[in-house]
């Protein structure tokens, strides 16, 4: 593969890890919110719903602006605004304010999936597309990973916030360097709104997006819930629980690894060979999330979170690639952004019911309850691999 291939992929790589250490700060600091403000399992629930509730809000139309604008201005601008959200995370003096300010770092990652799935699908040359998106997909799990070490291996030597610090800094000089580095296809300059009407009449995509609610409903919640399920239920440490989410962010960077090299490789038609490949990740995951309500010791859980880190955090990827089957190059922008709103929006009611359901009945009610959600989602995801193609070139073209 040439330079060209090697500098987007790196750049747009470098810059999905910077952003996800800082969105998913969050999701390894729910301890450290719980012992500062006093809060419940629901409660916490909040917090991620709340920070998912900004994220939401503004993708469609960071989509929108990302088609028009460009990528390179869009993810410069929002890596700058997701150092200055890590500020104010840190700083909130109470669980008001702390709510409010995931809310403007939730927002300001908006432009991480239209911006780099555009980025992908304009720079880089059809057959290579699905393992470069795996590639940077692997930036969301790495990010998280990195995350979870950092703010729970630092704590116990330092303070809490102090990790928020360290990746508000990283992200300043990770956004000055992709100003300066990259050079992608740029915007349309027009000012339309999303292309919502032409996804609205198409199928197969809306099928998709509608599982992905259900999907980022199992996604979200077990990142959400990882460190506290392993500290309160296995009664290991933090600091061991933020290396079991570490792990499962590890090993969901070779599922998406895989997902895409096996998008690219495996033969017959892009929708029916991706959409199945999906469609095992689902079912596997709806399994370990059963088995990860059985497990009572620290070995097992971290062996089993493992595995269901690969499948329920490995799909990502593969998922977008699926998309890429259904929409024109041009929609790219604004079908990322639907997709991901439906992602984003399972986690809106996903870990305050998980949460819920912890605090009235027990942690083995809320996984079977993913499991459930996981089902679900199986099923829309057959209905797209039964659907009639998309008429037209599709922004996947062989």
């Amino acid at each position: 593969m040439d330079r060209t291939y090697w500098r987007t992929v790196s750049l747009v790589t470098l810059w999905q890890v910077s952003a996800s250490i800082c969105y998913y700060t969050v999701f390894a600091a729910t301890p450290f919110f719980r012992d500062e403000f006093g809060l419940s399992r629901f409660e916490v629930g909040i917090v991620v719903t709340t920070l998912t509730l900004g994220y939401a809000v503004f993708l469609l139309p960071v989509g929108a602006l990302t088609d028009r604008f460009g990528e390179r201005r869009t993810l410069s601008l929002g890596l700058v605004g997701l150092s200055a959200g890590m500020l104010l995370v840190a700083g909130a003096p109470t669980y008001a304010l702390l709510l409010a300010a995931v809310f403007l770092l939730g927002s300001v990652y908006s432009t991480a999936m239209p911006g780099t799935n555009k980025a992908v699908y304009d720079s880089i040359a059809p057959g290579r597309q699905n393992m470069a998106m795996g590639i940077k997909q692997v930036g969301v799990t790495g990010g998280s990973g990195i995350s979870a070490l950092l703010v729970t291996g630092l704590a116990g030597y330092f303070f809490w916030e102090v990790g928020f610090l360290i990746a508000a800094v990283f992200g300043v000089v990770v956004a000055g360097g992709f100003s300066i580095l990259y050079r992608g296809a740029g915007g349309s300059g027009t000012t339309d709104s999303p292309e919502l009407r032409g996804l609205a009449n198409n199928r197969p995509y809306l099928l998709l997006a509608v599982s992905g609610l259900f999907l980022g409903a199992a996604l979200f919640t077990t990142t959400g819930y990882t460190v506290l399920y392993v500290e309160e239920s296995i009664g290991a440490s933090v600091a061991f629980s933020g290396v079991v989410l570490a792990i499962v962010q590890l090993f969901g960077s070779g599922g998406r690894l895989l997902g895409g090299w096996l998008s690219d490789h495996l033969p017959g038609d892009p929708q029916t060979r991706i959409g199945g490949i999906l469609l095992v990740q689902t079912v596997a995951s709806a399994v370990l999330f059963l088995v990860v309500a059985r497990t009572t010791t620290p070995t097992n859980a971290g062996v089993a979170f493992a595995a269901l880190g690969f499948f329920v955090l490995g799909f990502t990827g593969v998922y977008y690639s699926c998309m890429a089957t259904l929409v024109p190059a041009e929609q790219m922008g604004s079908a990322t952004a639907g997709c991901q709103l439906a992602l984003t929006s399972g986690a809106l009611f996903a870990p305050p019911a998980f949460g819920y359901l912890a605090d009235t009945l027990d942690y083995r009610a809320s996984w079977t309850l993913l499991a459930g959600i996981c089902l679900v989602a199986a099923v829309l995801v057959v209905a797209v691999i039964r659907s009639e193609p998309p008429v037209g070139e599709t922004a996947m073209a062989e």
